[in-house]
């Protein structure tokens, strides 16, 4: 974080500063700042936020004896550290976020990017940061810090030597997306798609699409919106970005888009295409796998274009990412059964993207083997994605289909009554029951695909899975 006084945050914050042992209220912090005691270190901000399982207050402590230098808090906790009491420590990490990101780009070159998307956020933002970092110091987003604590503690990483800030924001209701995307204006606002993806709690993908829409309008008028036209409803956010004074560009593989992939195709050891933009055609090889992020690529590449940097230039810094992120279709196991851990989250356009790559880089003599858990957060349409993604498995001619816990039970039930029958599908309640017939059941030559939402937990046995197979 830039360096600010104790009495600049708390007229920043609106709080009642509590001073502590040696220091004033001209003390100068310039740590960084974080919710998580374990993160702190020499004249780092620790921000008390209280939890639905814990509380943030009972570890002040913790925080001050790593090296924290302040401690915001919602009331006065009996240390010795400096303390700015507030009404909600969350919102004032917001407004702490806000603050600084303003006098970052008031006094230099900083240049902000948001990106949303049902799918596809954490795998773009990685790409562009690795474009961007050769171009100067960028600060992007660690894992999946999308929300109302990472993307605030994401902003609060600037200094003034930060030339790009690129935001990733999720959504977990209406409004979330304006709220955090409200604290920046980025300059470049990136929507890559709208899926069903959390759509339970939006009340249907319509109203997903106004969600992902916010970031548009919470851009700067004077900036650009980089949008999916491959996707319809992304595509109709052109008329909200220039009614609002915004240049448009848009990424895909159909004639509209502006930077344009053609000729894709998918192999075990990545993903090849061509990137057709302003009139270069210039070849592309992923070593990420996967077809879907070719878009991901692509809105990458558009975003960074924005910004000044060549197509060839993106295209060379694209080509050295290994993977997109741990647990996002990340090679494990050895040559004779390889293991895609691709279980850190799950939509139905992501299983069905990952089942579909699995098909593709499997050779003539290999097996297809789909360990598969729950998808979460699809509301009263859960029952008939899980039935569609069940289906699916049983048509690409998925060999193995090995479905874990009973939240995805109806998945196997399809895939059962499509015609998955001897052996081909099988149940288990829970991950060790899966792994004690996995780890007999694979054979050289085996693809093994272990996909379900985060909170079923399935990368750990994807994990195990490629430690046996190591």
């Amino acid at each position: 974080m830039i360096a600010l006084s104790l009495a600049e945050i708390a007229t920043v914050l609106g709080g009642d500063l509590r001073l502590a042992g040696p220091a004033t209220a001209e003390t100068i912090v310039d740590g960084i700042v974080d919710t998580d005691s374990r993160e702190m270190g020499p004249g780092s901000i620790f921000v008390a936020k209280p939890g639905a399982e814990t509380d943030g207050h009972r570890f002040v402590g913790a925080a001050r004896e790593a090296g924290a230098a302040l401690a915001i808090v919602e009331h006065v906790v009996d240390e010795d550290i400096p303390q700015i009491v507030v009404a909600d420590a969350v919102t004032a990490l917001a407004d702490l976020a806000r603050e600084v990101v303003a006098r970052v780009r008031a006094a230099g070159d900083l240049r902000i990017v948001g990106i949303t998307g049902s799918n596809g956020k954490t795998t773009t933002k990685n790409f562009l940061a690795r474009i961007l970092s050769d171009e100067g110091e960028t600060v992007a987003p660690i894992k999946s810090y999308n929300n109302e604590v990472g993307a605030p503690v994401t902003m609060l990483r600037v200094t003034h030597g930060t030339r790009f800030l690129v935001s990733e924001f999720g959504a977990d209701a209406p409004g979330s997306i304006a709220r955090l995307a409200g604290l920046v204006h980025p300059d470049v606002a990136v929507v890559l798609m709208v899926g069903m993806a959390h759509a339970g709690g939006f009340g249907g993908i319509e109203a997903t699409a106004k969600a992902k829409s916010e970031l548009v309008s919470a851009a700067t008028s004077s900036g650009t919106a980089v949008l999916n036209v491959d996707d319809f409803r992304v595509a109709a956010m052109s008329e909200l970005a220039t009614s609002r004074g915004m240049s448009v560009v848009g990424f895909g593989q159909s004639d509209a888009a502006d930077i344009r992939a053609h000729d894709v195709e998918v192999t075990a050891s990545g993903t090849t295409c061509v990137v057709e933009a302003g009139g270069e055609r210039i070849p592309l090889r992923l070593q990420v796998l996967g077809a879907h992020h070719v878009g991901n690529a692509l809105a990458a590449i558009a975003a960074a274009r924005v910004l000044g940097v060549s197509t060839a230039d993106a295209v060379a810094r694209l080509e050295t990412v290994e993977i997109a992120e741990r647990w996002r279709m990340q090679p494990l196991g050895n040559d004779r059964v390889r293991i895609i851990n691709d279980a850190y989250n799950a939509s139905p356009d992501s299983m069905a993207a990952a089942l579909r790559t699995l098909a593709q880089i499997t050779g003539q003599d290999e097996r297809t083997v789909a360990v598969l858990g729950a998808m979460s957060e699809l509301g009263e349409t859960a029952g008939e994605e899980h039935d569609r993604i069940g289906l699916l498995a049983v048509r690409l001619n998925i060999q193995r289909i090995v479905v874990v816990g009973p939240e995805a039970r109806r998945l196997f039930i399809s895939a059962i009554s499509e015609g998955s029958w001897d052996s081909e599908a099988v149940f288990f309640p829970d991950q060790d029951a899966a792994f004690e017939y996995l780890r007999t059941e694979l054979r050289d030559g085996d693809r093994v695909l272990v996909k379900s939402s985060n909170s079923v937990g399935l990368r750990h046995l994807g994990d195990r899975l490629g430690e046996l197979f190591s």
